[in-house]
């Protein structure tokens, strides 16, 4: 009797842990960067993981490190990041505690860009033209990556242009001002933004290689993610946001649309697509 009691106890508290874990499944915490490449991202990623049955909440981050600190620690499950380049210090310092789930998109890229009226095409041809520039790069928020490489980039090629530091909105407003009069700008920029899209700039070749090629995004997780949640991996592996597409997103809200909004537009000019994503079997 004694035997047996003790088998029933085991097999209840095995019972009890299995219950737990699946109930743990099904609630998944994610973090992200509150930008406008990632947000999209998130945003998608989140509803079909609901279509599934998880039930998803997002917590918004505005530094890497404590982004990372949070996923190393648990207190989310999963975050999506450029591992590669943009925060390649945090996932170095924390990679042996994390793992990659999936990549999810490709293609960000930083520079220095100009409107596509103005004709050069090289970094090597700012100096011979940095009066027309009124001797300017306009930057944005010191610190930034983008930053860094574009000041390395005005040594590397001994610019006579100074990097003007900023904001991201200062910035956005110059670049307006300019290509409304058809007037020459250098500006620090990236892909996917809303920005490429409705000023028409050209970013320019980068002889030298200072700045990094085109970078990946991943969905990263505490170590043990894909062991923990089995099913929501196989998902979340499904999920592809093309380049433009975020950028067509954020398109859409600098015109007016909530994020929310043009998620939500998106899913449903893509349904077919999701289901594909979502034709996963169910455990």
């Amino acid at each position: 009797m004694k035997a047996l009691w003790k088998a029933l106890c085991a097999a209840a508290m095995v019972g009890m842990t299995m219950t737990s874990a699946q109930a743990e499944e099904k609630s998944i915490t994610i973090g992200t960067m509150s930008w406008e490449d990632l947000t999209p991202i998130t945003g998608i990623t989140k509803k079909v993981l609901e279509d599934k049955g998880y039930t998803v909440k997002v917590v918004p981050f505005s530094e890497w490190g404590i982004a990372y600190a949070a996923l190393t620690k648990g207190d989310i499950q999963m975050l999506a990041s450029q591992t590669d380049y943009v925060a390649q210090d945090y996932w170095d310092k924390n990679k042996n505690r994390l793992e990659k789930i999936s990549p999810v998109s490709h293609g960000l890229f930083q520079g220095v860009a100009v409107p596509k009226y103005v004709p050069i095409d090289s970094m090597e041809q700012l100096n011979e033209n940095a009066d027309k520039f009124g001797g300017k790069i306009v930057g944005i928020e010191p610190g930034s990556g983008l930053m860094r490489d574009t000041s390395n980039s005005v040594k590397e090629y001994d610019l006579k242009l100074q990097l003007v530091e900023g904001s991201t909105a200062a910035m956005t407003a110059a670049l307006k001002s300019a290509v409304d009069r058809k007037e020459w700008i250098a500006v620090t920029i990236w892909e996917p933004s809303w920005m490429m899209q409705k000023y028409d700039v050209k970013f320019l070749q980068d002889p030298k290689g200072v700045f990094p090629p085109p970078q990946s995004y991943y969905w990263i997780g505490k170590k043990g993610f894909s062991a923990d949640y089995p099913h929501a991996r196989e998902v979340i592996a499904s999920i592809y946001v093309p380049l433009a597409d975020i950028t067509a997103m954020n398109s859409a809200v600098n015109d007016g649309k909530t994020m929310d909004e043009a998620i939500v537009a998106w899913t449903e000019s893509h349904a077919d697509l999701i289901k594909r994503w979502e034709n996963i079997k169910s455990e």
